[in-house]
């Protein structure tokens, strides 16, 4: 019988410590398992995140599948920093941290410095980085994985037997698809957009009393009637130095506006929910004190049958509660009204029809179609197209309260 033995990866052949190796591995192997784990809780927002590269290099195409593109990211980020730590298949995975590290550094510089895509979604919606915060990541981590990839040799694994090193693969494998798609099938572990779970949407629209404005500076081009010379001053400078009283200056051109500090975010800032005329019904909806079902679909025209079938249920099961309780249903999408009333009439849709940008209903329900159930604007639930429960179980857990 063969009994499993350790390697300490401190130690050479000449009984040296490759301490730097040994450092590199632990950094960017932890890195890479967080990393990938953030983003696969949520592999749709990370999927909307890459409909944005593939805008910026032309390759739309690509939108359809951008959530399983996601998924498989993410899934290789852990499993090679997994396998990185456990230093298992050395050689393969320091190539393959170079290839990533490469694609994704030049990611983050295109963006940062033609300002093409605002946030890199390396950490998902958790951390989010500006561009040449995300690029100087991928610098420091590069850094590491040259050390990697130049001692890949050196790199043993932790556990001798081959069978213990192959199920260990096996099993991050599983693990590491096996999180995205189920975060995709049934919604985020952890949500960390703003319609979460007990969030009070009309609370989240509303400046809190106190808080600090986005602070601003105008700057303004002048010129010289007599000699046409120019320059450029500041609101400040031009009220301070009493520049509006020389008659010898004018302003010319637009003035610009450059912002000095950021002041509080307002979470919920681009919700506007409207009717088939164009009139803003927000408040209508979400201060509703009754309970309210929001089915949300961003584009229904991206329904498969599966999708279909689950807007059908959601629409069953909420005709079934209200004939015997007091509830509104709504939909709201981004789609056209002509493909709505297509797919209303063929499915009988009890909704009532509302729309809203495709922005904010990317943020409210990780699903195509989702569902959520609000009451004086606060979120008590949501789901997803296979999680929502069928009558009884919402009869018994919230109407029945």
């Amino acid at each position: 019988m063969s009994t499993t033995s350790f390697y300490s990866p401190l130690q050479t052949k000449k009984d040296s410590p490759e301490i730097l190796l040994w450092i590199s591995r632990i950094f960017v192997g932890l890195l890479f398992i967080f990393s990938g784990l953030i983003k696969a809780n949520d592999p749709m927002g990370f999927g909307f995140k890459l409909q944005e590269y593939f805008h910026v290099f032309k390759t739309s195409f690509l939108n359809d599948y951008s959530t399983y593109i996601a998924i498989a990211i993410c899934a290789l980020e852990i499993i090679f920093g997994v396998l990185l730590i456990l230093g298992i298949a050395g050689r393969k995975v320091a190539w393959g941290l170079l290839l990533l590290i490469i694609f994704f550094t030049f990611l983050t510089f295109y963006s940062a410095f033609f300002e093409v895509v605002t946030s890199c979604g390396c950490f998902g919606d958790a951390i989010p980085l500006t561009p040449w915060e995300s690029f100087g990541k991928d610098l420091v981590l590069l850094a590491f994985i040259l050390v990697i990839f130049i001692k890949r040799d050196k790199i043993k694994p932790l556990i001798a037997s081959s069978f213990t090193n192959n199920l260990f693969t096996f099993l991050t494998i599983v693990v590491a698809f096996g999180i995205g798609i189920y975060t995709m099938c049934f919604l985020p572990f952890v949500d960390f957009l703003p319609y979460k779970v007990g969030a009070n949407i009309p609370q989240l629209m509303q400046l809190p009393e106190g808080a600090e404005m986005d602070e601003y500076e105008i700057i303004y081009t002048l010129k010289h009637k007599q000699s046409n010379e120019e320059q450029k001053v500041t609101d400040k400078e031009y009220m301070d130095q009493k520049i509006w009283e020389d008659e010898n200056w004018e302003i010319v051109g637009e003035p610009i506006s450059k912002l000095l500090k950021k002041g509080y975010q307002v979470p919920i800032s681009d919700l506007i929910i409207s009717d088939a005329d164009g009139n803003d019904v927000t408040q209508e909806i979400i201060t509703n004190p009754y309970y309210n079902f929001v089915v949300t679909s961003v584009d229904v025209t991206k329904m498969s049958p599966v999708d279909l079938l689950a807007l059908d249920k959601m629409n069953q099961t909420i005709h079934d509660i209200g004939t015997e309780n007091n509830i509104r249903a709504v939909l709201l999408t981004a789609s056209s009204a002509d493909d709505v009333k297509y797919i209303s009439e063929q499915l009988d849709l009890v909704f009532e029809i509302f729309y809203v940008d495709a922005i904010p209903l990317k943020s409210m329900v990780r699903s195509n179609p989702g569902i959520m159930l609000l009451q004086n604007g606060n979120i008590i639930n949501k789901w997803s197209k296979l999680s929502f429960p069928d009558k009884e179980n919402l009869i018994n857990t919230y109407l029945n309260k």
